[in-house]
């Protein structure tokens, strides 16, 4: 049997090994692959914990930019990036990573900007906060620069020259970049009310805010952005277009 899976820590969260058990009977494939979580405190113990007959695994919070030492390919893009969230292991047993988190969130992000503007492309008119600098930031950070988008990152604690620290967000700011990315685990369940610390009353109707979260449906982030009339979106869609990305890598022939 072949097997999949995803490797982080903790996993409670994820509910990916559900939605490809589905993928798998819709493909006829449930005899035959399987995938699981696979907990990983230490990404360096990865080795003993994963099956011998794996085929791929996907890579979440906090191994993404961990997991890169372990490598012996990684594709172009997921390089540019520095994180990687989906492996392919290669008939001799070594790891090619990749990061499917930027198609997903790309083609995520387009289709929202496309259905307000009503098709229109004009993403460079935007400016954007990113909430967070972990490895998925790094992935919307590689999407915002290609579509031309401006933007600033935020942290706890600032050490970048385009960088600012919640302290520092002032209604003004916030006023004036209107695309507003969460990145960060705030608000995942089971912390439902937890949501990251900004002026929320300079968010309006021209802001869109997205969270990469996608349980709950809607956030504490988003709820707040949506009852002052911004366009909100989940990270839901976005998960599933890295896990379908995911499945070609797995399934392309070397």
């Amino acid at each position: 049997m072949k097997k999949y899976g995803l490797v982080g820590f903790p996993l409670g969260h994820s509910f990916s090994a559900g939605y490809f058990a589905e993928r798998f009977a819709t493909l006829g494939l449930q005899d035959e692959c399987r995938y699981e979580n696979f907990p990983v405190e230490r990404v360096e113990n990865l080795r003993e914990v994963l099956p011998p007959e794996i085929c791929g695994f996907n890579v979440t919070i906090p191994h993404k930019q961990h997991i890169l030492p372990l490598l012996a390919e990684i594709e172009p893009e997921a390089a540019e990036v520095g994180a990687v969230n989906c492996v392919r292991v290669l008939p001799d047993g070594a790891f090619r990573g990749y990061n499917t988190d930027v198609y997903g969130f790309e083609m995520s992000l387009r289709g929202m900007l496309r259905a307000v503007t009503g098709g229109g492309e004009g993403f460079a008119s935007l400016r954007a906060l990113v909430l967070g600098t972990g490895g998925a930031a790094q992935a919307v950070h590689y999407v915002l620069r290609k579509l031309g988008i401006e933007f600033w990152e935020v942290s706890r604690t600032p050490a970048a020259p385009n960088r600012l620290s919640y302290d520092r967000l002032t209604p003004e700011i916030v006023a004036a970049h209107r695309l507003i990315v969460n990145t960060t685990p705030l608000g995942m369940s089971p912390n439902t009310e937890a949501r990251p610390d900004l002026p929320y009353e300079a968010i309006g109707a021209g802001h869109f805010l997205f969270d990469l979260i996608y349980n709950p449906a809607e956030t504490a982030f988003l709820r707040a952005g949506r009852r002052r009339g911004a366009w909100v979106k989940s990270g839901l869609e976005m998960l599933v277009l890295q896990a379908e990305r995911s499945w070609e890598i797995w399934n392309d022939s070397l």
